[in-house]
């Protein structure tokens, strides 16, 4: 073993039994913190049932401490795609721990005699339910932080949609004129769909909170006393800030990876919504001459290298590239929760990979999208008059008054012609000019009368 080293003999052989991504679980700072918060909950636990005594206890506790604030995250090497369900990030978080405890204690690095990584780190503990524990304490913070960040792209759409309601505009089914809205009930639609993802999000966390901790191997709780689940979960909750629960059926815990497929569901679902979104922007900023024109998006870069003045949607295309990956993140997780066989799923440590990389892209995406692109969005006023003055769409909003075959035949010519409808309504004397000026304001347009 490297002497400057804090972990062990089993990380160092995982180190060379999974060269695989090149992406440590370092990577995922939430998962380091989240297994000290365990190993700590542990402890005390132990500590509070006379299993380890308090010089150790406190030792332990205080080495998680000092992870969590930052220190020796360096020293989580294991590869994020492992096999053994999740033993290789757990054997490098107890050796770390350790050998901390020892320095703390005041002891060499590796005299395991008074720290043993093992039998006191890992004391009542095992992979199968420390891992997924520290996995869902990890998904639970994160899923705060993308709620928070979409919150912050919400209230961005909020602000457009009331700056942009007196914009009235021509709505689109199939990419074709359909009826008046205005540019602010567009944008306000944004904003609600975000609002509504947040809550099922908001409810994923809750099934999040069900934890097997003192499941042990199984789930049967072997080599751990009957009060200790209740009490590092107890513990875990304190430390925390959050409810944990334990599960009523411990084995059927163990293996169950639902809750996984759960979240990757709602985050997937996220995706492909803010990813629509993100297609309007661009198609409503499409031009600026030979496209749609509705709305400028800021130019935060050069567009092209070969096209002068060229300015591309960047931000909502790397959105959109965000949402592909994590569409295909939940198809991994699908898989591999599928896969699990009898009392354990050995497929955690890819469905942790692959929730953490979803829920940080989202989480970056919204904060990028709401910073360089929603704020900056203004209304193309002049362009948006020309398209209504010019529209067939409105037509429908004079069925009532002029029947339906006069509004087919008004609409008929004025595609011919290329007039205005309120023109050719005028010339062929079905409203007066007043009529007309009053089923076609605004207000009357955009919402039920």
């Amino acid at each position: 073993m490297p002497a400057d080293v804090y972990y062990g003999i089993h990380t160092l052989r995982a180190i060379e039994n999974f060269p695989i991504s090149g992406i440590s679980i370092q990577t995922y700072p939430r998962l380091i913190q989240s297994l000290t918060y365990v190993k700590q909950a542990c402890a005390l636990a132990n500590r509070d049932l006379g299993l380890l005594d308090k010089k150790r206890a406190g030792a332990i506790a205080l080495a998680c401490k000092e992870i969590r604030d930052g220190k020796l995250n360096n020293q989580f090497v294991v590869d994020v795609i492992q096999g053994g369900a999740g033993t290789s990030t757990n054997m490098n978080t107890n050796e770390v721990i350790a050998n901390r405890a020892l320095e703390i204690l005041g002891f060499e690095r590796g005299n395991y005699k008074e720290m043993q990584p093992l039998e006191h780190v890992n004391l009542s503990q095992s992979t199968n339910d420390v891992y997924p524990t520290a996995v869902k304490v990890a998904l639970r913070f994160e899923i705060d932080c993308l709620v928070n960040a979409m919150e912050v792209l919400r209230l961005d759409f909020d602000t457009k949609a009331k700056e942009f309601g007196d914009v009235l505009k021509i709505g689109r089914t199939q990419l074709q004129d359909a009826v008046p809205m205005t540019l602010g009930q567009e944008f306000s639609t944004y904003a609600v769909m975000l609002m509504e993802d947040q809550q099922r999000l908001r409810e994923a966390a809750l099934l999040i909170q069900e934890i097997n901790l003192g499941a042990t191997a199984i789930g049967t709780g072997i080599n751990a006393p009957p009060e200790y689940a209740p009490l590092a979960c107890k513990y875990l909750s304190k430390l925390t800030g959050f409810q944990f629960i334990t599960a009523d059926n411990l084995v059927e815990a163990t293996q169950d990876a639902g809750v996984f497929v759960q979240l990757s569901g709602v985050l997937k679902r996220v995706a492909v919504k803010l990813s629509k979104v993100c297609n309007d922007l661009r198609l409503l900023s499409s031009g600026p001459r030979a496209g749609l024109g509705e709305i400028n998006l800021p130019p935060v870069q050069a567009g092209s290298s070969i096209m002068p003045g060229k300015v591309n949607p960047v931000i909502p295309e790397v959105v959109n590239q965000i949402a592909f990956q994590v569409i295909g993140n939940d198809v991994t997780v699908s898989f591999a929760a599928e896969a699990g066989q009898l009392q354990l799923n050995a497929f955690e440590p890819i469905i942790a990979h692959n929730l953490f990389n979803s829920l940080i892209y989202l989480r970056q995406g919204c904060l990028t999208l709401a910073e360089r692109c929603v704020r900056g969005i203004t209304a193309n006023r002049n362009r948006l008059v020309d398209i209504v003055s010019h529209s067939i769409g409105i037509v429908t909003a004079l069925n009532p008054y002029i029947g339906y075959e006069n509004a087919s035949a008004v609409a008929k010519e004025a595609y011919a012609t290329g007039k205005g409808v309120a023109e050719i309504v005028l010339v062929k004397g079905l409203l007066t000019k007043e009529q007309l000026a009053d089923i076609l304001r605004p207000e009357n347009l955009t919402q039920p009368r």
